[in-house]
């Protein structure tokens, strides 16, 4: 031992003394012997001054002091452990910072006497749970998703030293938040009117009963249906390039997963009139026009989507797909597995029945997908014994390899749904913060 080399024939060769934070202790050779792998036991194998100082924080050879810059009253802890043998949790004293105080003086968990372990580990499990909850809000506030649920200060001040900076600031901050104003609700009203009278003009368009023909017995659209229609097209498509005239930056704007949108609900109108022009021409080269306009019709059903822009729960759900991705892939991970497995199992059992119409796999992936997914649309079921025992234990399992991601990306939704409201709570307060509120507003 150090101490035994410098005073080898010292009668306090059998104590040393520590000092923890201003708190001395006169501790004995026989009680840290009992624990050598703690930190004070280790001490007593130091060969050099060098080994000693890696296990305290200084040293006093004359006084044959240690001294430790820690918790003095944890140390009181430590002291009834060497003595006891059992270390037992301090009141008021964080359970992470506890578990770094015994990581710091060797002292293992098992330790803990019988009293204070439930309460330790019900203590651990909570901070577990807190700090996975604040690394997921980390994760999921890392990147864009907040940013675009939202209108950001930044924004505001990119107005700063552009053209027409303070009517353009205006006409954005109107745009973007409808509690700015009440012009501004105005405005967001008209335009979830639109999309409202487009999606039913789209929905009644698909009706027999409003559906015209020509003197050539064709198919036209009804110039009612049609008129609403274009008058809707007209609406977002100014909308779309006031906005695109009036964002602090275009390359921005254009990348915005919501003006995406609007532009793609926009486009198929034009291209479908091009594609009409083309056709009135007789041009023998487009014989495909008719399909590419049906198809381009078809695309109107992204104005549905336009209803993200004015509804926080779709906002919400979008952010929280785009940071559930592990979540959502672990889903039709599980799915797919049960599916392969099941759709093998119930073709077996039920490929010799003649009343079952269970006769190949790509039926049997068919009915192990409405069933694992608790669909259930009853064109195709077993109808022999092992077969349905199979169909039983398909829809347990199908219950429960849903239930798992789900419960996930529900709190990951919960959260943003939660984060949303906060922010659109802040929003009015901290536009009228810029001072951009005109005077016939303020």
């Amino acid at each position: 031992m150090y101490g035994q080399i410098l005073h080898p024939n010292s009668p306090d060769d059998c104590f040393i003394n520590v000092n923890v934070g201003g708190f001395k202790q006169r501790m004995e050779h026989g009680v840290l012997n009992r624990f050598p792998q703690t930190r004070l036991g280790r001490l007593l194998c130091c060969s050099s001054k060098e080994a000693v100082l890696e296990l305290c924080d200084d040293f006093t050879p004359s006084e044959m002091e240690y001294y430790f810059d820690r918790n003095p009253r944890f140390f009181c802890y430590v002291i009834n452990f060497y003595l006891t043998g059992k270390i037992h949790l301090v009141e008021g004293l964080c359970v992470v910072s506890f578990v770094q105080e015994i990581e710091y003086w060797g002292i293992k968990e098992r330790h803990l006497d019988y009293c204070c372990s439930n309460k330790f580990y019900e203590l651990m499990q909570l901070s577990e749970d807190k700090s996975w909850d604040q690394r997921s809000d980390e994760l999921q506030s890392s990147g864009s998703s907040i940013e675009e649920l939202s209108v950001l200060k930044d924004d505001i001040e990119m107005f700063e030293g552009s053209w027409c900076a303070d009517v353009r600031r205006n006409i954005w901050i109107r745009l973007e938040d409808p509690a700015y104003s009440t012009s501004a609700k105005v405005m967001a009203v008209a335009s979830l009117s639109a999309v409202i009278v487009s999606i039913v003009a789209m929905c009644v368009h698909s009706m027999p009963d409003f559906n015209q023909v020509d003197h050539n017995e064709r198919e036209i659209e009804n110039p009612v249906l049609n008129f609403f229609e274009n008058l809707c097209v007209l609406f977002f498509s100014g909308e779309f390039l006031l906005r695109l005239a009036v964002a602090p930056s275009a390359r921005k704007f254009l990348c915005s997963p919501l003006n995406i949108i609007d532009l793609m609900s926009i486009m198929p109108f034009y291209f479908t009139l091009a594609c009409d022009l083309l056709a009135d021409s007789e041009n023998t080269d487009l014989e495909n026009v008719g399909k590419v306009v049906q198809i381009l019709r078809l695309m109107r059903v992204f104005r549905i989507l336009k209803l993200a822009r004015h509804s926080s729960g779709l906002r919400s759900l979008g952010a929280t797909l785009r940071n559930s991705s592990s979540e959502v892939g672990q889903l039709v991970l599980f799915l797919s597995v049960g599916i392969s497995m099941f759709s093998a199992l119930i073709y077996y059992v039920e490929n010799e029945s003649q009343e079952s119409e269970l006769q190949t796999m790509p039926i049997g992936w068919w009915w192990a997908t409405i069933s694992m997914t608790t669909v259930g649309y009853g064109d195709t079921f077993p109808v022999t014994p092992a077969g349905k025992l199979v169909g039983s234990v398909c829809i347990l399992c199908g219950l429960l390899i849903v239930a798992l991601p789900i419960t996930n990306i529900f709190n990951k939704f919960s959260k943003f749904y939660e984060r949303q409201k906060l922010i659109e709570a802040k929003a009015e307060p901290s536009t009228a913060s810029t001072g951009v509120l005109p005077s016939s507003e303020s």
